[in-house]
């Protein structure tokens, strides 16, 4: 999926922001009869669209949104003027326009009150850059588009600094989302729900509408819902975001299937691992690592902390961790250092981390890892979500809770060595092995009281050491060489002890010929 075409990039908008009307948009542009409204008539209309066939909310583009490539369409912008609510509220929201590949309707409404009432369309939400369109003005003629709906929408927030009104969240394509934390930026995305990931037919389910609760004066939290809705499943979310340092999300999902989901995925995330010091084959790149994330982290149901180093494999590989009511998971990017990427633009090491907690008990399942080939950085090539044991069939109801935090590292004092970098290669000593070696931040352990373990599932691992790497901090080393034999793949589990007590994240990770 190309992410860069499918989300837009925003880099700018995190960078420096316009300020924006104060007009509450409230009192000018919501339109329509206002309806009672609570969580529960989202509830409501997703269980009722679970029981009629999936109508998918397309729409026939006409002008000035019809046939745009890539920079035209993102030279359609939504205007400051227009925003939805005013700076005294602590939120901003920029509407989307329809185009390119978005040519979903997206229902949007207030609520205010308890109420809520539908905002219409109108292609005056946008400056139309001259560039591309023939607006002198950069306005559209009075009732263009007047068929169409929105896409999505953007929210901004004061959060790097007062009067900049920051991009801080966007829902933007089928159920995809994205979030940043303080000096962060743009990286991987999170989703409503996944169908089928990684399998011969995906589904991607929609979110079709959205309610936004007017926020109070000064408030730091935004609460809004959202319905979705495809072929084999209807569902109803609440969300309510806390950005800051970290940035929060409670989110409440009830799903109604439509038909028996073998292969759903709850609290997916996708991000994107081009390569890095784990493995270059292949690799004619001056930068020395090109990753939205480095690594799935993982803290399972017996409270062991988990971490599989992402990897762009030579074909699709699907990993599955069998858990009872996991703690947590999510995809982290642990390298804070422009070194490690070098690369200017792209500002890698400023991508957020997201990690999932669950709120109440997830029973028995799995978290998957999805991992796909990719020969360039524009794809998100990686996966991950919780998938239940049992399947949740037709006609019945299942409610999921979670809490989805954004930012630099999860936020816990990690009291354990820390798995910082894998580094493989060929064997200096024997071309048919492999030489790997797995850094830790022992923090204020020493490297000579400690011992590495290691665990495979094949081929034979030998010459396992930890030695304290020079330079600054407390890192020490553990490396080893594998000798795969025949083996396609091996899997390895790896950590440090002090006795018998581990002292360090297990490091998990996956070989293949």
């Amino acid at each position: 999926m190309q992410r860069r075409a499918f989300l837009q990039t925003a880099l700018a908008g995190l960078l420096g922001g316009a300020l924006a009307s104060t007009t509450r948009a409230s009192m000018t542009r919501a339109e329509g009869a206002p309806t009672a409204f609570s969580f529960q008539t989202v509830v409501d209309r997703a269980r009722a669209a679970a029981a009629q066939p999936f109508q998918r909310p397309s729409m026939a583009l006409t002008d000035p949104f019809a046939g745009l490539g890539y920079d035209a369409f993102r030279a359609i912008r939504p205007r400051a003027d227009k925003r939805l609510f005013g700076e005294a509220q602590g939120f901003q929201v920029d509407l989307l326009p329809p185009g390119g590949q978005y040519a979903d309707r997206v229902e949007i409404a207030l609520v205010a009150g308890g109420m809520a009432t539908p905002v219409a369309f109108s292609a005056d939400f946008f400056d139309f850059q001259p560039e591309f369109f023939p607006f002198p003005d950069g306005r559209a003629p009075a009732g263009a588009g007047a068929d169409l709906g929105f896409s999505g929408f953007r929210v901004r927030h004061e959060l790097n600094r007062p009067g900049v009104w920051d991009e801080t969240l966007v829902f933007q394509g089928a159920s995809y989302f994205r979030a940043v934390a303080r000096d962060t930026l743009y990286g991987l995305s999170a989703r409503g729900l996944a169908l089928g990931t990684g399998g011969p037919a995906e589904e991607f389910p929609l979110f079709t509408a959205f309610w936004i609760e007017e926020p109070a004066r000064g408030a730091d939290t935004l609460t809004l819902y959202a319905q979705l809705d495809s072929a084999s499943v209807t569902g109803a979310y609440a969300f309510r975001v806390a950005p800051g340092v970290e940035t929060a999300m409670e989110i409440e999902a009830r799903l109604f299937p439509r038909a028996d989901l073998n292969a759903v995925g709850v609290a997916p995330l996708t991000s994107m691992y081009y390569f890095g010091p784990e493995s270059r084959v292949g690799i004619d790149d001056f930068r020395d690592a090109v990753h939205d994330s480095g690594g799935l982290r993982m803290i399972n149901g017996l409270g062991e902390r988990l971490l599989r180093p992402l990897r762009n494999p030579r074909k699709l590989e699907v990993s599955a961790f069998l858990d009872q009511s996991p703690q947590s998971f999510g995809l982290i990017q642990r390298f804070r250092d422009f070194a490690h990427y070098q690369d200017a633009e792209a500002r890698y090491e400023l991508r957020p981390s997201a990690w999932v907690e669950p709120q109440g008990d997830w029973g028995r399942g799995a978290v998957i890892l999805i991992e796909i080939p990719t020969g360039d950085e524009f794809a998100d090539n990686i996966v991950a979500f919780w998938r239940p044991e049992a399947p949740l069939l037709a006609g019945s109801e299942h409610a999921f809770a979670y809490r989805l935090v954004w930012g630099q590292t999860p936020g816990e004092a990690l009291p354990l060595a820390e798995i910082i970098a894998t580094r493989s290669g060929k064997s200096i000593h024997d071309g048919d092995e492999r030489s790997f070696a797995v850094d830790f931040d022992l923090g204020r352990m020493d490297a000579a009281g400690l011992t590495p373990r290691i665990e495979t599932t094949a081929g034979e691992a030998h010459g396992l050491s930890l030695v304290r790497l020079p330079g600054e901090g407390n890192l020490g080393r553990a490396a080893f060489s594998l000798a795969p034999g025949g083996a396609e793949t091996v899997e390895f589990r790896l950590g440090l002890y002090a006795g018998d007590r581990q002292v360090s994240e297990l490091w998990l990770y996956r070989w293949s010929a």
